[in-house]
């Protein structure tokens, strides 16, 4: 099984292309302009691991929590691949990304990503936990005391903010790895997500709050 897998949704952009659970290539960016960047990337990741296009089983991406257009690059590339060269498409969670790349298994593990807005999107334990918003007091309420690990861009700030509700945290910075995404992706099988894709279409973005949009006149609204 050769897997292309890519993520654009929570900072910059990673890509990786996995066979049988091996990574054949791949590389991460930082910055924005994702939309101009990521085709030639995937190219450039394809040509590095001696891929053809055609020879990919299945494409997979995250579907979000994250930046809104982040998830819609992301999205909409890996839709035009996936049918353009008629294989299924695997649409994982980026919170569901970042807890299976925890590498510490002794505490109660929270995947974390900032919103920019004052807030963080998360998931708690289990690699499908379902995400929600949370301030980090809140999110001190729903650990209830548990030593925990927090996994994801600027977790050290959230740390932080825990540590001062008492919360026994610690940080674990990292962004989703394509890697683990594709090997995610991988495990559920590929009938799996052809059987998903036909019943269901294709992955959608996962946005848990509206959109906030500037105006013509500079002011910042958020919309559904």
């Amino acid at each position: 099984m050769t897997v292309l897998a890519f993520d654009c949704a929570v900072s910059g952009m990673g890509v990786a292309v996995v066979r049988d659970g091996v990574r054949l290539a791949g590389l991460s960016e930082g910055g924005r302009d994702q939309a101009a960047r990521l085709l030639p990337a995937i190219e450039s990741v394809l040509a590095e691991a001696a891929i053809d296009r055609r020879a990919l089983t299945l494409v997979a991406v995250t579907i979000g929590p994250g930046s809104f257009t982040g998830v819609r690059v992301g999205l909409a590339a890996a839709r035009g691949l996936a049918v353009g060269l008629a294989v299924p498409l695997a649409g994982i969670t980026t919170t569901a990304v970042l807890l299976a790349q925890a590498t510490v298994r002794d505490r109660l593990v929270v995947a974390a990503i900032d919103s920019r807005l004052g807030d963080w999107f998360c998931a708690i334990g289990e690699d499908d936990a379902a995400p929600f918003v949370s301030s980090a007091r809140d999110l001190a309420v729903r650990v209830a005391g548990r030593p925990c690990l927090v996994v994801g861009a600027g977790a050290k700030m959230l740390v932080d903010d825990l540590a001062a509700t008492g919360v026994d945290a610690i940080a674990e910075e990292a962004v989703p790895d394509p890697v683990t995404l594709a090997r995610m992706a991988a495990d559920a099988g590929v009938a799996a997500w052809r059987g998903r894709n036909a019943e269901e279409g294709l992955p959608r973005p996962l946005y848990l709050r509206g959109v906030n949009i500037t105006l013509p006149d500079g002011a910042r609204r958020t919309v559904d």
